[in-house]
């Protein structure tokens, strides 16, 4: 049975040579006087807490759309555990956290494929690992690992798949897949993004196939109450804070 709010035990201290020590004041956001790496590659660290969250993989995607008959690369799930691995070596992090939409439907974790399974496991292995339920799938999942839970309430900061309606500090969540998109050279550059107003964070989509939703759509303006937030947008090797207002609508 999920639990109604999961607690990680703290992990005390900043590790020597951590990424917030060596990271560039582009790559932090302070959230509820928390400091958090935000990495290029669409997840968030937590470099006191040794923790790493990544929202949205929507595993299985490509065998979802083939099941329905449209043929999309079946490799989507393969592609987003390996940039997913490249973190973990990179951090090394005590705990994981996915915000949900883990996979892309109910029946994922069954169509994975053993080398997939085994890849998951591999990465799990010596560490807390957190799957959030999401609306794509809300029931914990069997042979995956891990354990489960509705939201990771942990000091400061609450994690979580969609956003509440009410305005709380320091809560990070996904499921609306931020996009920014912005006028550069004569041109308009769209990039995920990390949407934040130093009270709540809404992470970028880390799923080889997911889409995005425009930061100026309703749906986001609404988490933030207005246009007062950044859009912390993906670069190839480093982060760029524009603010909502000054991005384009699509």
């Amino acid at each position: 049975m999920r639990d109604a709010s999961a607690v990680y035990s703290r992990v005390s201290g900043n590790p020597t040579g951590s990424p917030l020590s060596r990271g560039r004041a582009e790559d932090t956001i302070s959230l509820a006087n928390v400091t958090l790496v935000a990495d290029p590659a669409g997840a968030l660290y937590w470099p006191d807490e040794k923790l790493l969250a990544v929202a949205d993989l929507h595993l299985e995607k490509g065998s979802a759309f083939a099941a329905r008959g449209v043929l999309l690369p079946p490799y989507d799930t393969a592609t987003t555990l390996a940039r997913l691995a490249r973190l973990i070596e990179r951090y090394a992090p005590r705990a994981v956290v996915a915000l949900g939409d883990s996979f892309h439907d109910g029946g994922g974790p069954a169509r994975m494929d053993d080398i997939s399974r085994v890849a998951l496991k591999a990465l799990q292995r010596g560490r807390d690992w957190v799957w959030i339920a999401g609306n794509h799938d809300p029931d914990p999942a069997e042979n995956i690992g891990g354990r489960f839970a509705d939201v990771l309430a942990f000091g400061a900061l609450t994690f979580r798949h969609e956003p509440t309606p009410q305005l709380g500090d320091g809560e990070i969540a996904g499921h609306l897949h931020p996009v920014a998109r912005v006028a550069r050279r004569g041109r308009a550059v769209s990039r995920r993004c990390f949407a934040s107003d130093a009270r709540r964070l809404v992470m970028p989509a880390f799923g080889a196939y997911t889409g995005g939703l425009n930061v100026r759509d309703r749906a986001i303006v609404s988490v933030f109450g207005a246009l007062s937030f950044t859009a912390h947008m993906l670069g190839a090797a480093r982060l760029y804070a524009v603010p909502a207002a000054r991005c384009l609508s699509d």
